[in-house]
């Protein structure tokens, strides 16, 4: 098969994306959601995954709808032409408002500011402008308070040309194993349901409630995490199968040998205690492989291991391929996936950054080309200059 690099010029490194793998995961966590309808969460370029694509695809499997954080979020998504219902999670200002009406988004909305302003905007244009409004029930980011909340919904629901279609809430540790916090959660939700009986759709789940605790579903649940193959945290869920959506890979640039006493990269933090082969790979912090998992992490070449010697550069990084024979220039390094019989996840990069396995993923910059595969054949690619995704084999639009 012709690797997917060679489908265009410029850096060697590129991300590629198993279509066939998120559309197992959104079935799986839709079947364990039904009746509730799946929401895929797409913010954040879908955790690095490319938002068009990974939403044309999740919607394809049985996603409801999708879910983003902002505004602007979702007019990538409406003008590559998806038409399903889009939920903005994130803060939305009376200043969006316009925006939100024209795109046909489903805002989160707190503020009777913003309200007003939708209702203005929806009365110019003669349509319904459905809303959600946030319980804060633990959390402590943007929702209300219980006798707030019953207050600004009632308020909003007597709107002209506004619809307060959902209700609510977010947890704030279901990937813990006591859910005693996130049922109590659950049950602040129930009792503003009861509040606000009117409201016709429910929502507290994300992947990791999904997961752990299934009949906290209510009508609705919004996943994440789990849609790109990874369990919130271990033991959560992990007697349901999910598979890795995402690899991330480079090319060696060059190969050379330092002699015992040579350093390798800035700082001078990694040293050669005896001959040893270094590989240039180009792949560094700007393109999302952390500074942190300097002289840490490995890639994977020819099937083994490669330690990173020395510090990760914007640019590019070094291997210690040293105990791997036969290393060449053009050799494909995995810095996330699988190579032979090795992998490197997201989790473990994560564990050796003090991280979240979601701040890896979604921390692959814009400048990474994105690869989709489906039977693991080429299909489509993004680029920093062409963000719609372009089957292959098709020209350009530049």
């Amino acid at each position: 098969m012709e690797q997917p690099a060679e489908r265009w010029h410029g850096r060697p490194v590129w991300a590629e994306i198993d279509l066939d793998a998120l559309a197992h995961n959104v079935r799986t966590l839709a079947g364990r959601a039904a009746p509730a309808r799946l929401y895929a969460i797409v913010k954040a370029n879908a955790y690095g995954h490319g938002a068009v694509a990974v939403g044309r695809a999740a919607l394809q499997a049985g996603a409801s709808g999708l879910g983003v954080v902002c505004v602007d979020e979702a007019e990538e998504l409406r003008r590559a032409g998806i038409d399903a219902p889009l939920l903005v999670v994130g803060y939305t200002g009376a200043g969006e408002a316009e925006r939100v009406v024209e795109l046909g988004l489903t805002p989160t909305v707190t503020s009777m500011q913003t309200a007003l302003a939708l209702s203005r905007f929806a009365a110019e244009r003669d349509v319904v402008q459905p809303i959600h409004v946030e319980l804060e029930s633990g959390l402590n980011r943007h929702g209300l308070e219980l006798d707030a909340l019953v207050a600004f919904a009632e308020a909003a629901r007597a709107l002209p040309h506004i619809e307060v279609e959902g209700l609510y809430t977010h947890f704030a540790a279901a990937e813990e194993g006591d859910q005693t916090f996130t049922r109590a959660q659950y049950d602040a939700l129930r009792s503003a349901a009861e509040r606000l009986p009117w409201i016709a759709l429910r929502h507290c789940s994300a992947t990791a409630s999904l997961l752990a605790t299934p009949d906290l579903r209510l009508d609705a649940v919004r996943a994440g995490i789990g849609i790109y193959g990874y369990h919130p945290a271990p033991g959560c869920g992990e007697d349901v199968a999910l598979r890795r959506v995402l690899s991330l890979k480079s090319r060696v640039a060059r190969v050379l040998r330092v002699e015992p006493g040579a350093t390798v990269g800035y700082g001078r933090t990694w040293r050669a205690g005896a001959p040893a082969t270094i590989a240039l790979i180009m792949c560094g912090y700007a393109d999302g492989l952390r500074r942190a998992l300097s002289n840490r992490a490995s890639v994977l070449i020819r099937g083994q291991r490669a330690p990173i010697a020395g510090r990760i550069a914007m640019d590019m990084c070094m291997a210690d391929v040293t105990a791997i024979a036969g290393v060449a220039p053009d050799d494909e390094a995995v810095i996330i996936g699988a190579q032979g019989g090795e992998a490197v996840d997201a989790d473990e990069l994560a564990g050796l950054a003090d991280t979240i396995s979601w701040e890896i993923l979604a921390g692959i910059s814009a400048r990474v080309p994105r690869v989709y595969l489906r039977g693991g054949e080429p299909v489509a690619a993004t680029t920093l200059n062409e963000r719609t995704p372009v089957p292959l084999g098709e020209p350009s639009r530049r």
